[in-house]
């Protein structure tokens, strides 16, 4: 491992609630939200996975190193910073195959790509669709070459908006037959096996329960790594998170306190929350980890949908480290990261590019730990799913 020393800064916490208010408005929520454009390269966003998944680099941060400094470490290396007793947390969707690649009668290109279900039987589904504007309401698309008829376009979810409609499913099979994964705008090429967008312990869910995008920093474990993991004293356990598109895409409110965030269904088994609670440390794989565990600490339900905003001086109720990929600008991920470990993400960005590190879905990974004392879960009210 190499090392660098970094001085970290750290900052004071509150706790926000459930909802997209928090208790008070902290100084960060009026920080403009260009200082969080940090300066990414085109050549660093990583446009494939390495292989094998465990080879992924990790930066280590010196809160979590046994150092004391920033580390330059691999994911195989994982198992050395934990502890007997710690507890890893996965989020354990899987993506669904959402992007449907269609047409119309007249043989013009259509795409539908599939958000989640809003009916209770998964005919109709939230999606966005393009071209939007030539794709009015009633309209039937097909699969290629004048196959059956598979979706309905239906109304307008959103005013000003022609993307983003509801579609009515005419044939629910055809997300097995035609669907793909609907990787991010910034990978630029097809994966030849579309199972290295998923984890390998990704749970084997009804497509309507399923994620429009992968929990990205799971995709560096391999059976072999957990069980290394295991064999180091930990034990490992899951939530379900839904992920969604909106949980990447940029903000565009000039400060933090303006943006509204989006919500997502959640699960928290409890047993994994229990687990947690008597955990020597407990480590989130990924940021959507973070955010089903702390609904679930922040609210006392175990599931449900949250709207739960970390940001700023959020206090954490569960997490002690935090495993997690290198996020996009101005993104709602990389208000978290802030939230969980304080300034220190600005050293260890900065560190990681000057390295060469791969950024994004596909690129490495880094390891973090909490910054400032860890809150007391509510009660809870609810059991089961």
């Amino acid at each position: 491992m190499v090392v660098y020393e970094i001085a970290s800064a750290t900052m004071s916490m509150m706790c926000a609630d459930e909802s997209n208010e928090t208790e008070s408005m902290g100084t960060s929520d009026l920080v403009p939200m260009s200082a969080y454009d940090y300066g990414l390269p085109e050549a660093a966003i990583a446009q494939e996975p390495v292989e094998p998944r465990s080879s992924a680099r990790m930066l280590v941060s010196g809160r979590v190193s046994n150092s004391g400094m920033v580390e330059h470490a691999s994911m195989v290396d994982l198992p050395a910073l934990l502890r007997a007793g710690d507890v890893v947390v996965v989020n354990d969707t899987r993506v669904l195959a959402a992007r449907l690649e269609l047409e119309k009668v007249t043989g013009g290109e259509a795409e539908v790509l599939l958000l989640e279900p809003t009916d209770p039987a998964r005919s109709t589904w939230e999606a966005l669709v393009r071209p939007g504007r030539r794709l009015p309401p009633g309209t039937v698309l097909h699969e290629a070459n004048q196959g059956q008829p598979v979706v309905e376009i239906g109304r307008r979810l959103a005013a000003g908006d022609d993307s983003r409609r509801s579609v009515r499913l005419i044939d629910p099979t055809v997300i097995e037959r035609s669907g793909s994964m609907p990787l991010p705008p910034y990978i630029h090429q097809r994966l030849a096996d579309p199972e290295r967008y998923q984890t390998v312990y990704a749970n084997d869910q009804d497509p309507g329960e399923r994620s429009t995008a992968a929990p990205t920093a799971g995709l560096h474990f391999t059976p072999e790594l957990l069980q290394a993991c295991r064999d180091a004293g930990a034990t490992v356990v899951s939530v379900d998170l839904a992920i969604g598109l909106d949980t990447f895409r940029p903000i565009t409110a000039s400060t933090p306190a303006e943006h509204v965030i989006h919500s997502e269904r959640y699960w928290v088994p409890a047993s994994t929350l229990a687990a947690c609670a008597s955990a020597e440390r407990v480590v989130a794989v990924g940021t959507t980890a973070v955010r089903a565990l702390e609904s679930a600490a922040c609210t006392g339900r175990l599931s449900g949908r949250t709207d739960l905003y970390i940001h700023g001086e959020h206090t954490f109720r569960v997490v002690d480290l935090l495993v997690t990929n290198f996020h996009l600008p101005r993104s709602s991920l990389l208000l978290m990261v802030e939230a969980f470990c304080g300034s220190e993400w600005r050293d260890l960005y900065s560190v990681a590019l000057a390295d060469g590190y791969r950024f994004l879905s596909f690129g490495d990974a880094m390891v973090l730990g909490r910054v400032g004392p860890k809150g007391t879960p509510v009660a809870l009210v609810e059991e089961g799913r």
